[in-house]
């Protein structure tokens, strides 16, 4: 419309029944627009639910261990790392030292590398090893083709669901109600 004066905006937004808004106050001149106000506002809080629907928030898993743990207890907590990761979190991996444990700090390193080599199917090293006083972390985070899976499961079916409706009738994970054979 171009540069018009405030009286004669003001009445032709009066003549169309829309209000005259501010869009950027501080440029000389400044720019306005004829529109229903409340239509807008109505429109844009649409737009901001939308995006807040679509995000997801990252949770951060943290997992404890020392550095003499055994194989078992390592595997544990190996299997509860994997499952964070898979399932879309993020993991944070602290190793505690007590007493001159510390002192073998690369004992600790050691079990982090082999945690990390274990997961590198489904997570990425996102932070490295580092020593905060009593304690060495690092955060794993998924990869970006596990996450991404996770956020299509979560719009649509979950991955139970969606196995169990693949599944042949008759097996374990086939529909319930059904003769299994």
């Amino acid at each position: 419309m171009g540069i018009v004066p405030l009286r004669e905006a003001l009445r032709i937004a009066y003549e169309r029944a829309l209000d005259l808004v501010e869009v950027a106050p501080t440029a000389r001149p400044p720019v306005c627009r004829i529109l229903d106000y409340g239509k807008f506002k109505y429109e844009q809080s649409k737009r901001e639910r939308e995006a807040r629907r679509k995000q997801r928030l990252v949770d951060i898993k943290e997992v404890k261990m020392r550095p003499n743990i055994e194989d078992h207890d390592f595997g544990v907590k190996l299997r509860s790392t994997s499952r964070f990761l898979q399932e879309g979190n993020k993991v944070k991996v602290t190793i505690m030292f007590r007493g001159r444990e510390i002192v073998h700090a690369d004992l600790a390193r050691q079990l982090l590398d082999r945690l990390c080599a274990e997961v590198q199917q489904v997570g990425l090293v996102e932070r490295p090893a580092r020593v905060e006083g009593r304690n060495m972390f690092m955060i794993l985070a998924p990869r970006p083709e596990v996450a991404r899976g996770v956020h299509a499961a979560v719009r649509g079916e979950s991955g139970r669901a969606a196995a169990r409706a693949a599944a042949p009738p008759g097996t374990a994970g086939g529909p319930a109600g059904e003769a299994r054979g």
